[in-house]
């Protein structure tokens, strides 16, 4: 991390899991551990039906809430969808877009991933952009010919100033709920190397201030060492958040 560029960000992704009544229980817990730390932004995306719960439950806290996808579209005929005013309204602050797990399992592409992050921008919410490779990809050697064609297209349209709320998290998707993880060296490199696609995008300046997580498989035994490399500026955490004694320990890490 480099602190004096950019802000180091650890934000939980709760996938489907907990429901109101656990998740005010958790934010509880959580919450006396962690006050007082100011090192980092800690942000937990939940399940929409946990969000007022986790809203609520999270007033006069330096947790902040995100919603887990948001719909490209304001309103309309989209059954089992959500809208980025919904989420503003709800006292959300951040969502995810463009996760491994909506890509495989309900069809995300890179091109409804960019309308669903300007979706998230226009309703003044902060974007969690998630890229990465899948195992057959980095075996054939194109990790980095495909997280720089996801975050670009993913980012068309996207202006320099957007930028400012837009955090980027590789998540290489061999490593996510299988247990294994990237070398700190492998997600450093990986890390570095979209910290170069945004250069060649918006400039060096630009590049620079934009935070850019590893998602991975983080936990509390590896963060430290994956949060001391140059280009990993966060995380973003699967199960370890769903631990408040884990996701504590990977906030003092970041700090």
């Amino acid at each position: 991390m480099n602190k004096a560029k950019r802000t180091a960000v650890i934000a939980g992704n709760w996938k489907m899991n907990m429901t109101p009544s656990q998740t005010t229980a958790f934010m509880n817990e959580l919450a006396p551990k962690i006050a007082g730390l100011n090192g980092c932004k800690v942000v937990l995306c939940v399940p929409f039906v946990d969000i007022a719960a986790a809203v609520e439950a999270t007033k006069n806290t330096n947790i902040e809430i995100g919603a887990e996808n948001v719909h490209m579209e304001a309103k309309g005929a989209y059954t089992g969808e959500i809208s980025g005013e919904m989420l503003k309204e709800c006292g959300v602050k951040y969502v995810i877009v463009g996760h491994s797990e909506r890509r495989q399992y309900f069809g995300e592409t890179d091109v409804t991933v960019n309308g669903r992050l300007k979706a998230g921008l226009a309703n003044g919410l902060k974007v969690i952009l998630c890229v990465g490779e899948t195992l057959t990809e980095r075996e054939q050697g194109v990790t980095f010919e495909t997280v720089s064609r996801q975050t670009k297209v993913a980012l068309g349209g996207v202006s320099a100033d957007d930028m400012k709320n837009i955090i980027i998290a590789y998540e290489p998707v061999w490593a996510i709920g299988t247990g294994k993880t990237a070398t700190a060296d492998q997600a450093d490199e990986v890390c570095g190397a979209i910290r170069g696609v945004l250069a060649s995008l918006y400039g060096e300046a630009t590049a620079e201030a934009t935070t850019i997580q590893y998602g991975g498989s983080m936990n509390a035994k590896n963060a430290a060492e994956l949060l001391a490399k140059e280009h990993i500026d966060g995380g973003l955490i699967g199960g370890a958040s769903l631990k408040s004694d884990d996701f504590t320990v990977i906030v003092n890490a970041a700090q």
